[in-house]
Parts: C-alpha cells; structure tokens; sequence
C-alpha cells in the first residue's frame, strides 16, 4: 500500500464474493469492515462458494446441523491518479513496472 500513489486513502478496494446459493443474503456493511482503509468500490456478489457437511455442530454458536458455507472472496487494490485523464478500468502489465 506504501507504493500506491496518494497512500491509503487514494487506494481503491474492489471485492468479489462467490456466495452459495443457500445464503438469501450477504451483509455488505460487515464486510465493509474489514477494509479499514482505502475506497471500498461497489461489493460484487456473485453465484459461487461451497457448501459442506463439515461433521461438526457447534449448537453455541448457532449451529442446527454441521452444514458447512464458504464464501471465496476475491480482492485487488488499484487507484486513481488524478493527473491523468479519466480513462476508466485498465489492466496493468506488472512487466512495464506498474
């Protein structure tokens, strides 16, 4: 994050989640949380995940069977460098020192 220019504050945060399709629902501001810096962009939910018997119920934490969720999150940094011109979305090729 020491190399994005502007510093945290300038660094853009994009997430992706590949949720299962048994969760009717995903807390964004939850997950906002865990990014104490930067800009969070827009959070993605997309069909993803896994879902388990995992062999284990833990009834004091809520559990009724040993149904496991997993949700894959997919997250890049980037930023925008208010010199040059908006140009939108780019893929940068870490080969030409980006």
């Amino acid at each position: 994050v020491f190399t994005v220019p502007g510093g945290r504050s300038n660094m853009l945060v994009h997430v992706k989640l590949g949720v299962p399709a048994e969760v009717s629902e995903v807390d964004l501001d939850e997950v906002a949380k865990v990014f104490p810096y930067g800009k969070l962009l827009p959070v993605e939910v997309v069909p993803g995940g896994l879902v388990f018997g995992c062999g284990r119920v833990v009834p004091e934490l809520g559990d009724e069977d040993d149904t496991a969720l997993v949700v894959v999150a997919a997250v890049s940094i980037g930023y925008h460098d208010p010199s040059e011109p908006a140009s939108g979305p780019r893929a940068w090729d870490t080969r030409d020192g980006h």
